[in-house]
């Protein structure tokens, strides 16, 4: 970002950039122990994602409130406008991917509360897997500014939509097969759903940096028709 020629303004830009980041990494972190306590039932674990979730939504307020700030008395243009709306967006993003770590937490304090009975044997893992290095690639183009790895994240999505659907077809056989599983099947429903969510998130987010970037709205584009207008900017 350019230098201004008031130094509290470059200040007030920055921090907005690294509580995004900050942000960022603790959602990251909110799902890989979302994701342990759905496989160990860890109570302590399944309270700290819970107690956490405050300090997500604490991150994003202030986020807010430096971003509601600069509108207001720096009125910023051009690509400082762009980094302060892509921000606000962004924390709305972070905010969500840490409600669906919640989401996990709680689907898995039910699954262990009932002793696992009855639990079908499918594999989540490999996806939150995915969405996890999907978060972290985002929040990297972020950081960087990098377009190229923003629209990867983008492309990446479509694999987290085709595990999901797995996912489904695969409880719907146990629970078609033996209604003693229905429940069972539901909890993991959602959190498989969860997971989905949070790779929606990400695309997103990775929308979003290609905004701040090149000023493009690549929202509800498809992913060749973005290269396109990429490639002629």
């Amino acid at each position: 970002m350019p230098e201004h020629i008031s130094k509290q303004f470059d200040q007030e830009l920055e921090t907005i950039r690294s509580r995004v980041l900050q942000m960022g990494g603790l959602v990251e972190e909110q799902i890989r122990h979302a994701m342990q306590a759905l496989h160990t039932g860890d109570n302590l674990l399944i309270r700290e994602v819970i107690q956490n979730e405050n300090k997500v939504n604490d991150l994003e307020i202030e986020v807010d409130d430096i971003c509601n700030h600069i509108i207001a008395r720096r009125q910023p243009t051009a690509g400082d406008l762009r980094m302060v709306l892509t921000a606000i967006k962004m924390v709305r993003d972070l905010e969500r991917v840490g409600d669906e770590a919640e989401k996990i937490c709680r689907m898995a304090q039910l699954i262990h509360e009932a002793e696992c009975q009855n639990l079908p044997r499918v594999e989540l893992a490999h996806m939150a897997e995915v969405t996890v290095n999907m978060l972290h690639k985002v929040l990297d183009a972020f950081a960087r500014m990098d377009v190229k790895a923003a629209m990867d994240v983008v492309r990446e999505d479509a694999a987290v939509d085709d595990e999901f659907r797995a996912v489904l077809r695969q409880l719907i056989t146990y629970m078609m097969e033996d209604p003693r599983t229905i429940s069972r099947s539901i909890e993991l429903l959602f959190g498989a759903k969860a997971i989905e969510r949070i790779g929606d998130h990400c695309k997103n987010m990775s929308e979003h940096v290609v905004y701040l970037v090149r000023g493009l709205d690549v929202r509800h584009k498809d992913i060749d028709d973005v290269q396109k207008d990429l490639a002629a900017r």
